[in-house]
């Protein structure tokens, strides 16, 4: 299993667009349809990574305790789908209706939008403002595959919060750990 950190992109930098199509609907979503008043999270995840498997339950309750928060909530997988079967978008629909996601779940097939956010490994998590500035890069929280930490999103919650309350976010920031995306060329980022 590789491990490996997000980018920490620098902090004030502005939400990149995007216009995806969402794997359960068929619809194209773009980040203005996504974002809310107060924020927009944009989560790359996919199915088969182990990282993405162990919080994925967590991602679907922070989604359902912040419905309605203001802030807008998106998920974009970006693996190449020809190497990963797993990532197709018909097995990210599956993923999307078994765990109840509701939230928009995007395929990247180019991997531009996950270029242009600078993810890097799954999960990864972009937390925006209501300006579109880039608060918060960083993990979930503490438990990885096989460290018996609990899972409770204690990192992104906390950000979460002070961007619905109106507040600062931290730069006290720690970087996410996953497998890295699966780009399409031989390249790696």
């Amino acid at each position: 299993m590789t491990r490996t950190p997000s980018s920490m992109k620098e902090l004030g930098t502005a939400a990149p667009d995007f216009s995806l199509p969402d794997v359960v609907t068929g619809k194209q979503v773009s980040r203005q349809s996504v974002a809310g008043p107060k924020g927009m999270l944009a989560m790359f995840i996919c199915r088969h990574c182990p990282f993405v498997k162990h919080v994925q339950g967590e991602l679907a309750s922070i989604a359902r305790e912040y419905a309605g928060s203001g802030v807008g909530i998106v998920a974009i997988s970006a693996n190449d789908a020809t190497s990963h079967p797993e990532d197709s978008p018909a097995k990210l629909a599956d993923q999307a209706k078994v765990l109840d996601f509701n939230f928009p779940y995007l395929f990247d097939e180019t991997q531009q939008v996950a270029r242009a956010y600078d993810a890097r490994c799954t999960p990864d998590y972009f937390l925006y403002d209501g300006r579109g500035k880039l608060v918060y890069r960083g993990q979930l929280d503490d438990s990885r595959p096989g460290n018996d930490v609990p899972v409770t999103g204690r990192d992104l919650r906390a950000a979460l919060d002070a961007v619905v309350a109106g507040h600062a976010v931290s730069p006290e920031q720690r970087p996410s750990i996953g497998c890295n995306i699966k780009w399409r060329s031989t390249q790696e980022r």
